[in-house]
């Protein structure tokens, strides 16, 4: 009588199978694929300005919908997954053609978008746009499973939608976007911030297909008549993968290092900080040469001794060589400046009125008062100092060329009370600085 089999043995037997890779691939449709995203000329240099100039409409007017539908046809996966799958099978002559593409969609893609910014009227940097300035851990993380599901779709004889979302999750045309962006406001920060992260994407989605190539055993290139120069090509091949991976590693480094550090300055605060009912106005966490916590509170005061201690206190959270800077003496500020940087900064609350209804009641206010430049409405809370509680209300914040009398802010108070129903409107007013 055979003797019955294991059930743990059977369980892995009856798992394996399921994560064999080497079943449904497709080695000469995957090659032919790959090929195509080689040249960028034609139709594809032209798909990619036109979803650059889309990318850019989405991102400055902060549409998330129209960034997405950009991506989806953008050609930027072709030419990085290539570098990776020629740098896999050795294939040198490849390998160049796939960095020049690159270079040129990479160019291409930054002058596109620079010169869109450079004509739009709104030069505001929205949301969208602003989270593609400071890469994290998690963009890393993104590029390297993004890049590895990509190759593994592409490798299949059913490729399935999988491509198109890869696209997506991996985000290489907001970047490019941004870094013209940057460029058309000659803002260094945001142009070198947005092109770190497209390089750290690019740089971990060849290196995820480099890996997975290898690992499916692509056929490599021959040499042929040529075999005394394929150690030199290899020597070649090995400098470059040398490259590609260290400034990629030294990234993943900075990045997470940035980022733990950033999670301990926030714990530091919740615990240390955000006590006795204290609130933060404004906060700037800075890690660079010299890591920096920049805090402007409310609240009970904190004094010299405590701050002492409280600067004492950064070891216990890994933080010895931060430096703490707190803000707190707020009396200087007159009171319509305190209400409106506590009303922008610290609640960033939604607007109660669409542009349109603000710019309608901006021009109604006009008819009355010639002499107002710009204006916003926005429904908001402030904080009561005093009684230490929020309060709902509305801000009015307005710019002039000749401030208005008392008596003409009370009549400017009541007409928005009238014209949006709202009961509690706090007026700023400021006078336009002369150029």
């Amino acid at each position: 009588m055979a003797s019955e089999k294991n059930p743990i043995v059977s369980f892995f037997e009856w798992l394996a199978p399921r994560f064999h890779l080497l079943d449904d691939l497709d080695k000469p449709g995957t090659i032919e694929s790959v090929q195509k995203g080689a040249e960028l000329r034609g139709s594809n240099l032209w798909t990619l300005i036109f979803a650059i100039f889309i990318a850019s409409i989405g991102l400055n007017v902060n549409s998330t919908a129209v960034i997405i539908g950009a991506m989806l046809v953008s050609p930027l996966m072709g030419p990085i997954v290539g570098i990776g799958f020629a740098a896999a099978t050795n294939d040198f002559d490849n390998l160049k053609k796939f960095l020049r593409t690159l270079s040129v969609a990479t160019i291409v893609s930054i002058a596109t978008s620079f010169i869109y910014f450079s004509l739009s009227p709104i030069n505001e940097a929205q949301s969208e746009l602003l989270a593609r300035t400071s890469p994290t851990i998690y963009d890393a993380l993104i590029a390297i499973f993004g890049g590895a599901t990509g190759i593994i779709a592409n490798t299949r004889k059913e490729k399935g939608t999988a491509i198109a979302g890869v696209a997506i999750a991996t985000a290489l045309m907001p970047p490019l976007c941004t870094a013209g962006y940057g460029l058309s406001q000659g803002n260094w920060t945001y142009f070198f911030g947005a092109t770190y992260l497209y390089l750290i994407n690019s740089i971990f989605i060849a290196i995820s297909t480099f890996i997975f190539v290898r690992y499916m055993e692509f056929p490599k290139v021959s040499w042929g008549l040529y075999k005394e120069k394929e150690r030199k090509v290899k020597i070649y091949l090995g400098l470059f993968t040398l490259i590609l991976i260290l400034p990629s590693i030294f990234t993943a480094y900075q990045i997470v290092r940035s980022s733990y550090f950033k999670g301990k300055a926030n714990e530091f605060i919740r615990n240390e900080i955000l006590v006795e009912n204290r609130r933060i106005l404004e906060k700037e966490i800075t890690y660079q040469k010299v890591p920096t916590i920049e805090l402007t509170i409310i609240g009970p005061k904190i004094d010299e001794n405590k701050e002492k201690e409280l600067q004492s206190k950064l070891k216990y959270y890994n933080m010895e060589n931060t430096k703490l800077i707190l803000h707190q003496d707020l009396s200087s500020s007159n009171i319509d400046t305190l209400k409106y940087e506590i009303l922008s900064e610290i609640y960033k609350a939604n607007t109660n009125y669409s542009q349109s209804n603000t710019e309608m009641i901006a021009k109604e206010i006009q008819v009355f008062f010639p002499n107002l430049v710009s204006a916003s409405f926005t429904k908001t809370k402030k904080f009561d100092m005093n009684q230490n509680i929020y309060v709902d209300t509305n801000i009015f914040d307005s710019e002039w060329t000749k401030l208005p009398t008392e008596n003409d802010k009370k009549k400017l108070e009541q007409f928005i009370q009238i014209r949006t129903g709202e009961k509690q409107i706090d007026l700023v007013t400021r006078e336009k600085p002369l150029n």
